[in-house]
Order: structure tokens, then C-alpha cells, then sequence
């Protein structure tokens, strides 16, 4: 059973090398913006919710080596205006009125989904392209409707929930060290 995980996850990551150049995109244009004033917005749910958290702790941190924080807002870490928001909007709300809230044009939405069917991201999304958000999905197999509706998207070829989040993460340190790279970060 581990051997499979394993392989599964070898092939994954394998059928994904296509991203790299659209990874480097994306840090090339965080790298632009975020140090400019702009903020990078993320959100998923259970599993995809920690990947958007890492991803922004390692933006408001460090990912590597010591550089100026840059602003990123994980839309599920404040619990006060989710529950609040779901009480009285319902959950497909959750992030949307979120990124209407915090949302500028010229800021990155970055909306995680294995399914990429989650109503509240998918709707996070459609707020982002009413207000000028860019919106970018990391997502599982396509064709799926957060990948269609994204300005761009990375799709993870692989049937296992586990092995399409431990993609993401990959995904997530390698868009990380691009954009340490643009910013000229070295150690």
C-alpha cells in the first residue's frame, strides 16, 4: 500500500513538469505586484484550506531566506467573519464576500480545489474576475469548473485526493522558490 502511494504520487508529480512554466509566470508577476503595494488572496476548504495557509505563511514569512514580507490572506484563517459570513449568507458566500472585502484590482486570487467543484471557491472566483482580481487554480484533473473559470490554472492529473494535495504543496514551494528567485532572495 505505501509502494502505491508512493508510485502514485512519483507519477503525479511527473505528468505535472508542464507547470513549471506557469509557475514561473505566476512568480514573475507576484514578483511584480506584491512588493508593490498589491496582495495575493487564497482559499480552498479542509485540506486545500492548509495548502492556501502554507502558501501564505510562507509569503508573509519566509520561504527560504530572509526578504520583506509580502502581503498574502489565507480567506478561511479568520473564523469570526467565516462563521459569521455562512450564518448569514450561506456557505457558497464564504469566500466570495471575502474577496470583495479585501480584494483590489491587480491583486491574485489563488483558489485551491482537488475537485475543482467547490462551490465557495468556484464562487470565490466569480467574484474575483467581477472586481479586476487576477485568479489562478490548482486543482484536480480537468476538465473541472474552477480551472475553466481561472484566468490560468495547473491541473493535477491524479485520482487520489491525498496525492493531488501533496501535489499542490509541491507546487506551492516551487511557486515559492520562483518568486524568491524574481525578487533576487539568495542565501
Amino acid at each position: 500500500m505505501i509502494e502505491e502511494h508512493f508510485a502514485a504520487l512519483c507519477e503525479a508529480l511527473r505528468r505535472t513538469d508542464s507547470a513549471a512554466p506557469v509557475l514561473r509566470q505566476w512568480a514573475a508577476q507576484l514578483a511584480r505586484i506584491l512588493p508593490a503595494g498589491a496582495r495575493l488572496l487564497a482559499c480552498g476548504n479542509g485540506g486545500s484550506a492548509a495548502e492556501a495557509q502554507h502558501l501564505t505563511g510562507e509569503l508573509v514569512g519566509r520561504f527560504r531566506d530572509e526578504r520583506q514580507p509580502l502581503s498574502a490572506i489565507a480567506l478561511h484563517a479568520d473564523t469570526s467573519a467565516g462563521t459569521a459570513i455562512i450564518n448569514d449568507y450561506g456557505g457558497s458566500e464564504l469566500y466570495a464576500r471575502q474577496v470583495r472585502a479585501h480584494g483590489r484590482r491587480g491583486d491574485v486570487l489563488v483558489a485551491l480545489s482537488t475537485s475543482g467543484s467547490s462551490e465557495n471557491v468556484v464562487a470565490a472566483a466569480k467574484s474575483a474576475h467581477d472586481i479586476g482580481v487576477t485568479t489562478w487554480a490548482l486543482t484536480g484533473p480537468a476538465p473541472n469548473p474552477l480551472a475553466a473559470l481561472c484566468d490560468d490554472a495547473i491541473t493535477v492529473d491524479a485520482p487520489d485526493v491525498a496525492t493531488v494535495q501533496e501535489v499542490h504543496l509541491a507546487l506551492v514551494h516551487a511557486l515559492c522558490a520562483a518568486l524568491d528567485g524574481e525578487l533576487g532572495v539568495t542565501t
